[in-house]
């Protein structure tokens, strides 16, 4: 029995089977992503999406679903489902008697006395997906059509009809290449048999993304289907469909490159197994370059979340792990790293010192101390000094010791959000995990000086810790509050109670003593805590916001106000294994457990950005995220985690 398991008698309930997605990447950008009955619910679901290089690496849609039709005594029968204004056409989900997603993700349909499966491949590290269709039962001759809707646009745009694309094809072996606009790469369309390709240029209008409504983004476009391919296929016989960007020369091999793809397929037996075949999701390979996707489905490349994940994705694989931070070290500039990969903007004033983090797990993991010396020492001085120095807007040591951040209007935190112009939590001033981080980054640099021989900078830097511990608890702690405030302003201590403090309790240095820890672990403990993770704002708090959904602006107004988030758990779990040690350990089974029911909801085999603040918890957010499956491979390394 597949450990994934699905509701079969629901398949049929669009209610259920609308809100399952899966996802499968090509570890080199590329993805397909639908719903299990394979209706699109999102601007960024399809069959085949890619980086497209000529569009600055960018990923679009190009081929949007594959309609197939089963045609038997010259009745057709259509296996497809799309949404359009008040009604779901075809509805070919009604024929779906079984979803697996163990090895590969695999639909089967009954319809009459035919029963058809379908099974999914995305190639690793080529642009091309493979569809197989394998009859299992048939008592007449029967037909298979496969129509494919394009789509050649932005993930993020939607397409119209319009006069301007190429609705032309040109034949290719046992298919078509097709290519709607210049500058677009040409989509390869075959089959593994002979097939009659029947042209028949056509849109189809107001194809609608029930997601996208909901979140309050444009939700309707028009796909562009050239035709169909029809071939008789027999009982027992299996044809594959590839879309590829290459032309496949011998089609007639295409059933062979399938096999061999199933056969390197990572498990998903169990539920580490899940995550670890969906942390490979998130590691791209450009090269020489190396990137982790923050997450599925608008996420591209950001440099905090990089660090923060690399410990959880990649602890037992080093050569991607040092790819990664090599990767991202090359972006360095004036001390600061870009917030993410496409737009380069430098803002962020703690991700260098998570870097740091990053850093130190590496050497834990690998002890590599001299790898650690040729390639980040002198970038790890270069930030030190830059913060020393002030040498970026509104990043800079005072006399205390302390970073203060401040440049009106631009959130320098993880908690970016802004809402018309405005961040919704500003924290000018000193942040409690920005300055924890701080002290950590110092140290760990003073630790490998001394290993190093590197006597200026320890004659520079020597001094500052003990400046910083004195300043942290005199400026952070509110003894009245037992915990630490989460900034430090012009206007004093912002006493709301916020997640940030953690930081501080779990860092291999901090500034705070085993006393202090144990009074901030506490007090998260009995207002931010939740089985899904650490809320963002005590629900006490008059600005609270439990629910997480509406519109752009109400979403981002909620994004750090009460919204609970997964990747505090790994820091929250270290910190209390510091403190407790084994004693912890049950507790900390218990954490990921609660992540298991997970598995085959909403994204499978995966773990959301996000859950709203109020039970029962609802998963909230980009549907796959680097550092939530990271924080829950985390924990589970620091306890040898093996088995539910």
């Amino acid at each position: 029995m597949s450990y994934l398991n699905f509701n079969k008698s629901e398949l049929v309930n669009l209610e259920y089977s609308l809100s399952v997605e899966m996802l499968s990447t090509n570890r080199a950008g590329g993805y397909t992503s639908t719903t299990i009955v394979g209706c699109n619910t999102r601007k960024y679901h399809g069959w085949m999406v890619c980086p497209i290089e000529e569009f600055g690496g960018e990923k679009h849609v190009l081929l949007s679903s594959l309609d197939e039709t089963i045609v038997q005594h010259e009745q057709a029968f259509n296996l497809a489902i799309h949404k359009y204004p008040n009604i779901y056409e075809p509805r070919g989900h009604k024929y779906i008697i079984d979803f697996e997603f163990e090895p590969t993700p695999t639909l089967t349909y009954r319809v009459g006395g035919v029963v058809l499966k379908k099974e999914l491949i995305v190639v690793h590290n080529e642009e091309q997906i493979l569809l197989r269709y394998t009859l299992l039962d048939a008592h007449s001759p029967t037909l298979l059509r496969l129509k494919p809707m394009l789509a050649y646009r932005n993930i993020h745009k939607l397409s119209k009809a319009n006069l301007y694309a190429n609705t032309q094809f040109k034949p290719v072996a046992n298919g078509i290449a097709s290519k709607l606009y210049t500058g677009y790469p040409t989509l390869n369309m075959q089959t593994s048999k002979e097939n009659e390709f029947v042209a028949i240029p056509d849109w189809y209008f107001n194809v609608e993304y029930i997601e996208e409504k909901k979140r309050g983004y444009e939700y309707m476009e028009d796909l562009f289907s050239p035709g169909y391919f029809e071939m008789p296929i027999k009982k027992g016989e299996s044809i594959v469909f590839s879309a590829s960007l290459k032309e496949a020369a011998q089609p007639s091999l295409l059933n062979r490159k399938f096999n061999n793809e199933m056969k390197v397929r990572p498990p998903k037996d169990s539920f580490l197994n899940c995550l670890k075949n969906t942390a490979s999701q998130f590691v791209m390979k450009k090269g020489k370059i190396t990137e982790i996707v923050s997450g599925y489905h608008w996420y591209g490349c950001r440099s905090r979340d990089t660090f923060l994940s690399l410990p959880g994705l990649l602890h037992d694989d080093m050569k991607t792990y040092k790819s990664a931070l090599d990767s991202m070290s090359a972006l360095l500039k004036n001390g600061l790293f870009p917030d993410d990969t496409e737009s380069m903007i430098y803002n962020a004033v703690d991700t260098p010192l998570w870097y740091f983090w990053a850093i130190q797990k590496y050497l834990h993991f690998s002890g590599d101390a001299d790898t650690v010396r040729k390639s980040y020492w002198k970038k790890m001085k270069n930030i030190l000094d830059a913060y020393r120095n002030g040498v970026n807007d509104g990043i800079t040591m005072h006399d205390n010791g302390l970073i203060w951040a401040e440049e009106r209007g631009v959130p320098k935190t993880w908690m970016n959000a802004i809402v018309e112009n405005i961040p919704v939590t500003p924290r000018y001033g000193y942040t409690v995990e920005v300055n924890a981080l701080w002290y950590n980054a110092v140290r760990f640099a003073l630790e490998l000086a001394e290993q190093y021989g590197d006597s200026d900078f320890t004659g520079a830097w020597k001094n500052i810790p003990a400046i910083i511990e004195d300043s942290y608890m005199e400026i952070f702690w509110m003894p009245e509050k037992m915990h630490l405030a989460d900034y430090v302003g012009t206007l004093g201590q912002n006493q709301r109670i916020r997640p940030n403090e953690i930081i501080a309790t779990s860092l291999p240095y901090s500034p705070i003593s085993d006393e202090t820890k144990a009074q901030v672990l506490s007090a998260i403990e009995y207002d931010l805590l939740t089985p899904k993770g650490i809320r963002t704002l005590s629900p006490k708090n008059p600005v609270y916001k439990g629910i997480y959904e509406g519109s752009a602006k109400e979403r981002d107004t909620a994004f750090h106000q009460g919204t609970v988030w997964v990747w505090l758990l790994a820091h929250y779990v270290e910190a209390k294994l510091k403190l407790e040690g084994e004693s912890f350990i049950s507790e900390a089974k218990r954490i990921i457990c609660n992540f298991e029911e997970d598995m085959n909801s909403r994204g499978i085999c995966t773990i959301p950005e996000m859950y709203n603040g109020d039970p029962p918890h609802e998963a909230r957010g980009a549907v796959s995220q680097a550092w939530s499956v990271a924080a829950i491979l985390y924990i589970a390394h620091l306890i040898n985690y093996k088995t539910i």
